[in-house]
């Protein structure tokens, strides 16, 4: 379990303050190379943790295509 006290999180400026959407932390206290994901909706709720090369490779899926719901 990881303490994400002090953790600065932020969400993408096209949500447009919205609370509907995924907040991320990449400047964690403590620990060093750790990506914290939530759901803004829920700050107390689950948080996903990815170390750096897997939260890049995560955006880099993203970014192709690779997770579009099909048709």
């Amino acid at each position: 379990m990881y303490d994400l006290t002090g953790a600065v999180w932020r969400k993408s400026i096209r949500s447009n303050n919205s609370n509907n959407c995924v907040e991320v932390a990449t400047d964690v206290p403590s620990y060093d190379g750790v990506v914290a994901v939530r759901d803004s909706k829920e700050q107390n709720g689950p948080v996903l943790i990815f170390d750096r090369d897997g939260w890049k490779a995560f955006l880099v899926g993203a970014h192709s295509g690779r997770f579009d719901l099909q048709p």
